[in-house]
């Protein structure tokens, strides 16, 4: 639609369809001259965020981030049953080494920080480096676990503190999608005195979730801040600092606070997590973590020469404990 040149009080009678006795004439000095074309947009573009360019990025490196963990669990699950031996699937060795695939995401990140850092990119190309970082954190937090226990853990239980990471990740990346402004307003102002009350006001609570060992709620409560409110007014899970401090005397609270928190919630969040990310290898009796990967190495079919290489030490320590024996009884 354009509109041609005209005065405004002639274009208001003429849409107005009001009676030409009864139109106004304004001298030529006050008459309000229109451009020659004057194009009025089609449609209306609402940016959602502080700014345009802050929407784009975050959603292409939240997918990123999703799509990753979510392929990374599939491979390595592949690998783990040895379905994908056909397919080309396997561990990644250098020299022997086993390389995890948390050194390519801290990879991915350095060269993706410095590109950012020195080519500054906008438009497109910023969103293929968010997208690009993405992979880098996703690979990089799937394996959160090792970090922690600095162990290979990625499928024991303690690896499935790599899947409340990714989660504590997604979330907070999905909800900056929208944008997120901590604190408001020109400094001084009461705008601004209000938005950092209320920054303190939530920091503590989620201090107070971690107080109460709930770790996820707390981390996820920077951002969202009835999620910390909610974590801060209920119950804290036994055994944490909360717990042991405040409860001690409250035995009332203890008993609850051990009913909700009982094995059959654990249990519960452990299949939600073995659902999304596999459910770990169960270990035998009594074995610790490195005689654990001994002993799967051996069930491994394609580990066969170490699973020789093992029995046949085993068969020669028995030998020698049999024969110290039979000597022993001679001796007698």
């Amino acid at each position: 639609m354009r509109v041609g040149p005209a005065s405004t009080a002639s274009l208001l009678a003429s849409r107005l369809k009001v009676p030409h006795r009864l139109r106004l004439r304004l001298p030529h000095h006050l008459r309000l001259k229109l451009p020659h074309r004057l194009p009025i947009p089609s449609r209306v573009k609402i940016p959602i965020g502080p700014a345009e360019l802050s929407l784009r990025p975050m959603m292409w490196m939240f997918l990123a981030i999703l799509v990753t963990f979510l392929v990374a669990r599939i491979v390595t699950r592949l690998i783990r049953s040895g379905s994908g031996t056909g397919a080309g699937l396997g561990n990644v060795s250098i020299s022997g080494h086993h390389i995890h695939h948390q050194v390519f995401g801290i990879l991915i990140i350095i060269g993706t920080g410095i590109a950012l850092v020195s080519a500054t990119p906008r438009g497109a190309a910023l969103d293929a480096a968010a997208a690009i970082f993405g992979v880098g954190v996703g690979l990089t937090v799937d394996e959160f676990a090792l970090w922690l226990h600095l162990e290979d853990v990625y499928w024991a239980d303690q690896g499935r503190k790599s899947v409340d990471a990714i989660f504590c990740v997604l979330v907070i990346t999905g909800t900056l999608i929208g944008g997120a402004d901590f604190v408001t307003g020109r400094v001084g102002t009461v705008a601004w005195w209000s938005s950092v009350a209320v920054l303190a006001v939530n920091l503590l609570l989620c201090v107070i979730c971690l107080l109460k060992g709930k770790v996820v709620t707390g981390i996820i409560g920077l951002f969202i801040g009835v999620v910390a409110l909610v974590g801060a007014i209920r119950l804290a899970k036994p055994g944490s600092w909360w717990a042991e401090h405040r409860y001690a005397s409250r035995p009332r609270l203890a008993s609850r606070a051990a009913c909700r928190y009982d094995h059959r919630r654990e249990q519960r969040w452990n299949r939600l997590r073995d659902l999304v990310a596999g459910a770990p290898t169960q270990q035998g009796p009594g074995l610790s973590g490195p005689q654990h990967r001994i002993f799967s190495k051996m069930l491994d079919p394609r580990s066969r020469p170490m699973a020789r290489a093992v029995q046949s030490a085993t068969y020669r320590d028995d030998r020698g404990q049999t024969s110290g024996k039979r000597e022993g009884t001679d001796n007698e």
